[in-house]
């Protein structure tokens, strides 16, 4: 069969639409298709892209997460339940994703959420030495309101604590 739009090479590309019960056939060859853009429309990579099916497949995590009402990585689709189940984040930005959950517990196993590597050969910043009691305290303030709303008594009245000996040296 010959291509319908240049009547030159033969078809290869062959597209059928049925929209409400009308049938309608096109035979194209794959030049005429790649310049009618109709080969990048019916790609692999985009013919399910926004449909619900092709969400299934895992061409759409985000709409899929939509659809489960799970709150997932966009880039790699996990889950806060996956990471807490495996022991290990998913991507990058999972830690930008579930920064509010991940913290405290790196927090906790490291002491800080700033990483300084494995051999640390130098000492603290001097931006870090020079942060007087009071900005300290309003930090710490802002930890015990998060804490605080995420229900994590323990860590509340750790940072109280904290918070009373900088009032009490300052």
């Amino acid at each position: 069969m010959r291509c319908e739009h240049c009547n030159e090479r033969e078809a290869t590309t062959h597209i059928k639409k049925i929209i409400n019960g009308n049938k309608t056939e096109l035979h194209l060859c794959s030049e005429c298709a790649a310049e009618l853009g109709v080969a990048e429309e019916f790609s692999p990579e985009n013919f399910f892209a926004d449909t619900f099916f092709g969400n299934l497949l895992g061409a759409g995590i985000p709409a899929m997460n939509v659809l489960s009402g799970v709150e997932r990585c966009e880039s790699c689709g996990s889950s806060f339940n996956d990471i807490v189940k495996n022991g290990s984040v998913g991507c990058a930005h999972c830690y930008e994703k579930f920064e509010d959950k991940l913290e405290p517990s790196i927090v906790k196993i490291h002491g800080k959420t700033k990483h300084v590597g494995k051999n640390v050969t130098y000492t603290v910043d001097e931006a870090e030495k020079a942060e007087t009691p009071e900005d300290m305290a309003e930090k710490l303030k802002e930890k015990l309101k998060q804490a605080i709303k995420e229900q994590r008594f323990e860590d509340a009245a750790e940072l109280r604590d904290k918070i009373k000996e900088l009032n009490q040296e300052g």
